[in-house]
């Protein structure tokens, strides 16, 4: 896809992408991290620029899991909304299917489209309750 839009698919780009896809979700300073396990010369901004590249080519794209850094995924998955636990901070994936009732009513009822697949929604997890 980068060929196809005249970008080079740089090593950098690719330890990027790679670094994304076996984290799962990931915060730029993650992703870094496991770059420079590989190629220690990558700095944190090249991490940021190259995933705001990657995710206008729609190759991964980005959630708000807490009140600090975005948190970056895969693209390709399915779409999903995120539980996320307040006490242990874990992450838990919901099928988007689960949120489409409430998306149809906010459209009904107030205009509102909801972009499910930015959604977390935060609490307890089964194991911290």
């Amino acid at each position: 896809m980068l060929r196809e839009r005249g970008l080079r698919l740089t090593p950098q780009r690719q330890l990027v992408l790679e670094a994304v896809r076996r984290l799962g979700h990931a915060t730029p300073e993650q992703v870094h991290e496991a770059v420079v396990a590989n190629s220690p010369g990558v700095n944190i901004t090249t991490i940021y620029r190259t995933l705001e590249l990657l995710e206008e080519l729609d190759l991964i794209t980005h959630v708000h899991l807490s009140h600090g850094a975005l948190t970056y995924h895969w693209a390709s998955e399915d779409q999903h909304v995120h539980l996320v636990c307040r006490k242990c901070e874990s992450v838990q994936e919901l099928d988007v299917a689960e949120l489409r009732p409430l998306a149809a009513r906010l459209q009904e009822q107030y205009g509102f489209r909801l972009d499910i697949a930015h959604v977390a929604l935060f609490g307890e997890c089964k194991e911290c309750q």
